[in-house]
């Protein structure tokens, strides 16, 4: 049976108050913020029976109205990158603000993670629901998007939809930064790692894929078999692993499969993701600098914690090989992820 709750948790000027949900079941506590639909939170039991928070965050509200590293919040209309912050949708370009580089990253400069969503109680949970108006941040249609978290047991389950008055770009995920050793813990490097991905997308030097479809066989990026990442991150060319890993292939439809699962030996826990679209982004936390304080004053650097970001190939609106990333009037976007944590 899983308990919910929810209580003001603070003020954003010019903006509706901010609510933390509470999702509590005998072996997960789960937070959830209005700002950002901000996983928050997430405590579970390791091997010694001793409960940790597993995810990186904030202690206070300003922490994330100032936060440039999208922790814990679902990112859209577009997660990941598009090139040079351009696209053409029937016949109709489109430019974005650049925010990453010369590209377009997560949304824009006032993407999803910004924006102060709408509660309500379901049963198991709490469904967060937002209006995105034509044109916001460059992007055509009016989207209309929730996103509900239920926890039922040990697994949380996250359930996207979106619809549009004109054919636009969609791509949503959640970017929560995971530590199975406790947030807080200064690296992920005795994590074991494993993606059920027979290939990558390789990209260029601003992080936008080159086009090809890669197979991992003989290269750092195979993690078909569990692998410890700290010595695996020695082998990624640049600072780290920040991919997409191609979960099915670009003509598939999108049926829901396992995608990874991170183990931290020595506490036990165990976290297992399955989803229904065609990629995962594997982050490493490698632009995170200790320049933020985190909460109970810690301070997360690189390498500090992991990302499983599930969702469609970054791009895929420029790239015609990539998996269709348009959302049509009529057309629901419908994307689940389920996240499980266990001991062992």
């Amino acid at each position: 049976m899983t308990q919910v709750s929810h209580q003001q948790w603070g003020e954003v000027p010019g903006l509706p108050s901010v609510d933390m949900w509470v999702l509590q079941s005998p072996q997960l506590r789960v937070e959830v913020l209005t700002l950002g639909a901000i996983i928050r939170s997430v405590q579970c039991r390791g091997k010694d029976d001793q409960v940790k928070d597993v995810v990186l965050g904030f202690d206070d509200l300003e922490g994330y109205l100032s936060d440039a590293r999208y922790q814990g919040a679902v990112v859209g209309r577009v997660a990941n990158r598009i090139a040079r912050g351009h696209f053409v949708v029937e016949g109709k370009e489109y430019k974005l603000d650049i925010n990453n580089g010369p590209n377009a990253l997560h949304g824009g400069l006032r993407g999803f993670n910004k924006a102060v969503w709408l509660g309500a109680a379901i049963d198991g949970g709490v469904q967060l629901s937002h209006t995105s108006p034509d044109g916001d941040q460059g992007y055509p249609g009016e989207v209309q998007v929730s996103v509900s978290y239920t926890l039922q047991g040990e697994t949380l389950t996250i359930e996207y939809q979106a619809r549009s008055t004109k054919t636009t770009p969609i791509n949503l995920t959640n970017h929560t930064y995971f530590n199975l050793a406790g947030q807080g813990t200064a690296d992920i490097y005795d994590h074991q790692v494993s993606i059920n991905a027979q290939s990558y997308l390789p990209v260029d030097d601003t992080s936008i894929p080159t086009g090809e479809i890669r197979g991992v066989e003989g290269t750092p990026f195979d993690l078909r078999r569990p692998v410890l990442i700290g010595p695996r991150l020695k082998e990624v060319p640049g600072p780290g692993f920040d991919h997409n890993f191609c979960l099915s292939s670009p003509r598939d439809s999108w049926t829901e499969r396992h995608a990874a699962r991170v183990s931290h030996p020595a506490s036990g826990r165990v976290l297992e993701v399955s989803t229904n679209v065609p990629g995962v982004q594997f982050y490493t936390a490698n632009y995170l600098d200790g320049s933020l304080m985190g909460k109970g004053g810690s301070r997360c650097g690189k390498h500090s914690s992991f990302c499983l970001e599930t969702q469609n190939w970054p791009d895929a609106v420029n790239q015609a090989s990539f998996p269709d990333c348009l959302l049509r009037p009529g057309e629901v976007y419908q994307h689940v992820t389920r996240y499980t944590f266990t001991t062992v």
